[in-house]
């Protein structure tokens, strides 16, 4: 079954539902990231929602951008925004399906100098995609909703 999530994380209520409860469930998890982000474009409008949420709570968490590559031109980074090594990050994901999007993303801040402490996403699609990240990385996985969620909705 195809998940699209875009559907949901680039519709403002969407937004405005995703932010406060990836908070949520960051803090119940005891993660407190400087940053939050992944690879582009499925991580960033989740990215931005949770750094909205969290500048409206008064405890802001910072968004970055993973590119797929490096720009040829310009600052030629892989990395875009506020990011900086040291920083401790939540890995987001709007889909995890076999994983290596988060993958990618975790290998790009690491070798930037940042520590992945979580990683987060809004459904996992329960392909084993948790299975692999958790394999290679053994952070937390934090998943907002799973496959099996949402089909039970479905008549």
């Amino acid at each position: 079954m195809y998940i699209d999530a875009r559907l949901t994380t680039m519709s403002p209520d969407g937004l405005a539902t995703i932010g406060p409860l990836a908070l949520q469930h960051l803090a119940d998890a005891s993660l407190t990231p400087d940053a939050v982000g992944g690879l582009t474009l499925g991580a960033d409008p989740v990215s931005y929602a949770i750094a909205y949420a969290s500048a409206l709570a008064g405890a802001p968490i910072r968004a970055f951008t993973v590119r797929k590559e490096a720009k040829s031109h310009g600052t030629g980074r892989l990395i875009e925004g506020p990011f900086r090594s040291g920083d401790s990050v939540v890995v987001i994901e709007d889909v995890i399906t076999t994983g290596g999007s988060a993958l990618r993303a975790i290998d790009a801040v690491q070798k930037a100098g940042a520590t992945v402490i979580g990683v987060l996403t809004v459904v996992d699609r329960e392909e084993g995609g948790r299975e692999a990240i958790l394999a290679t990385t053994h952070v937390p996985i934090i998943c907002l909703t799973r496959a099996a969620d949402i089909m039970a909705l479905v008549p």
